[in-house]
């Protein structure tokens, strides 16, 4: 499956997940997109799991979701001048090339996957961190599953 920017016309899968006594589900959106388009993932746009005015932990391998064959992403923070988002690729997925006007740094928290970045490509495993300036072209491949974490922050008169 290849995912790249600029919104795709038709829905997104969603999985279901039973909610736990008392709670709320989180929203979550399976992103299945047909090859060789230029689409970005629609999840970007879902309700954030936590608040910005309340202090919240949360165990990240229990929240990341993985779909086979595919990307699933979960927006975990949103603020103005910031978003996080949590995002699990099975092996071999990828997203194609982009850009994006914000400052990006990605944490690697489990596997193995392939940055293009500006024409350079780049292994990474788990534990590694990434800081992409804005408008850097860039592209990932899952070499094994893989899940990071993106936070996009606000680049000077931009909007996150």
């Amino acid at each position: 499956m290849r995912l790249a920017p600029h919104g795709w016309a038709g829905p997104p899968e969603r999985p279901r997940r039973q909610p736990t006594a008392g709670a709320t589900a989180p929203r979550l959106t399976l992103i299945k997109v047909p090859p060789r388009t230029r689409d970005y993932p629609r999840a970007m746009n879902e309700t954030p799991l936590l608040s910005p005015d309340r202090a919240t932990v949360l165990a990240l391998a229990a929240e990341t979701q993985f779909a086979p064959h595919g990307i699933v992403s979960r927006t975990l923070l949103r603020t103005a001048s910031g978003r996080v988002v949590l995002f699990g690729f099975d092996a071999g997925q990828e997203l194609t090339e982009h850009t994006s006007p914000h400052h990006a740094l990605v944490q690697v928290l489990t596997g193995r996957c392939e940055w293009k970045l500006g024409g350079e490509t780049r292994t990474l495993q788990a534990g590694d961190l990434l800081y992409m300036p804005p408008h850097l072209p860039h592209a990932v491949k899952a070499l094994e599953r893989f899940s990071m974490l993106l936070t996009l922050l606000k680049a000077e008169g931009q909007v996150p």
